[in-house]
């Protein structure tokens, strides 16, 4: 067998790993971990060396490295094929894996218990940015998309999130003390999905931010108000849907002269960022949430 011959599917290989195809789906898109071939029908296929990027990758991740350090280790570590050097995975290293089917199982019979106890195991080995990036918002992801399909009920729908929801904004508990730079956080008038905001929101507070969080669907007069009241260091408006966005140029063009002003989420375009003299944040909640903090320019 060629190291390189793409052999398995990705249920296979989240089996053979431990490691759920969520995960795998999201470490491909966003590090380009692995580089799966396609066979005739259509199908990603994946080879021994996608496997052995995902061993190394564990290791890594077991050994405290965050998700996107973990796959720039792995990528320059394996850039010469299976049998270059790089640390060994760890016996039984604890797994991103599976966990998202545990979530899944128990949120779908309604299993607080199971659920947080699938939690507490997850932040106990992981960081949380590495929980959230990672597992937690290709999950939410998934499981709106099964919803649409119908393969979820909107209570269970409701359940998960609503669990969810509480379990992320504790790891934001005291976000509004400190010392350091203050956001002022709020969803477009409108828009009631505020996870990937509240997701953003705890990453800028433990990367030393405080922040003021108003949340889903906020009218821009309140939110004028509170900005001009106190202005902060930076002021993020968030929205899913596209049509969220449309009629608040001139709202938006006061925001941005209040303090810089950030668009993020789906609904958010480049268009509509420009003409409100806005920065666009175009990546995942914990990426861009990062990314900002380190940048040290807000403009």
């Amino acid at each position: 067998m060629e190291p390189g011959s793409a052999m398995l599917r990705i249920g296979e290989l989240s089996r053979r790993l431990g490691v759920s195809a969520h995960v795998l789906r999201a470490w491909e898109r966003r590090y380009g971990l692995l580089q799966p071939e396609r066979s005739s029908g259509g199908y990603r296929l994946y080879s021994e060396a996608d496997e052995h990027r995902v061993r190394v990758m564990q290791a890594h991740l077991a050994h405290g490295l965050s998700a996107a350090e973990a796959a720039r280790a792995t990528l320059r570590e394996t850039a010469a094929g299976p049998r270059s050097p790089g640390p060994q995975p760890a016996a039984g290293p604890p797994a991103l894996s599976g966990v998202d089917r545990a979530l899944a199982e128990a949120f779908e019979r309604f299993d607080e218990p199971s659920a947080q106890a699938t939690l507490d195991r997850l932040l106990a080995d992981f960081t949380p940015e590495t929980v959230l990036r990672d597992v937690l918002l290709p999950y939410l992801h998934e499981l709106g998309e099964r919803w649409e399909r119908g393969e979820v009920t909107v209570a269970q729908e409701h359940f998960a999130s609503n669990v969810l929801r509480a379990r992320i904004a504790a790891l934001g508990r005291g976000w509004g003390r400190g010392r350091g730079p203050r956001a002022l956080l709020a969803c477009a008038p409108g828009e009631l999905h505020d996870l990937p905001l509240l997701t953003f929101g705890v990453v800028l507070y433990r990367n030393g931010w405080r922040v003021s969080y108003l949340g889903a669907d906020t009218p821009m007069p309140d939110l004028l108000r509170t900005a001009t009241a106190s202005p902060p260091q930076l002021i993020v408006l968030s929205a899913v849907d596209p049509g969220r966005f449309a009629g608040l140029e001139d709202d938006l063009l006061r925001l941005a002269g209040v303090a810089p002003l950030a668009l993020g989420g789906h609904g958010a375009d480049a268009a509509t960022a420009r003409a409100a003299g806005a920065r666009l944040l175009t990546g995942d909640p914990v990426t861009e949430a990062e990314r900002l903090s380190h940048a040290g320019d807000l403009t």
